[in-house]
């Protein structure tokens, strides 16, 4: 039974982050089939709304390795699970942010 633990704690952030992965994967091929990939008119928030998703990644790992210092967590897993987490609220912001339209000032 020990061992049945083991391995599913082992597998579990792999089979949490790989779902993530394939979503967010699928959901980018179909709009980029679609052809409504987000875009924007200025460079600075087209190159914004492009960096989203990495930027995700980057913040889920760096408080992934914060909460890994403060909980008895593997390091290696909740990294995994933080660059997942990232991904996704990452797709989040950028499907949010590639609909938000500019506001005028007249």
């Amino acid at each position: 039974m020990s061992l049945a633990l083991e391995i599913a704690r082992i597998s579990l952030p792999v089979v949490i982050v790989g779902g993530i992965t394939v979503f967010v994967v699928f959901r980018m091929k179909h709009k980029y089939k679609k052809g409504t990939l987000g875009k924007k008119k200025s460079k600075g928030a087209q190159n914004l709304l492009d960096s989203l998703i990495p930027l995700g990644m980057m913040i889920g790992c760096a408080v992934a390795v914060l909460l890994s210092m403060f909980f008895p967590i593997s390091l290696l897993s909740t990294i995994g699970l933080g660059a997942g987490i990232g991904l996704l609220f990452g797709y989040f912001a950028y499907e949010i942010y590639s609909k938000k339209e500019a506001i005028i000032h007249k």
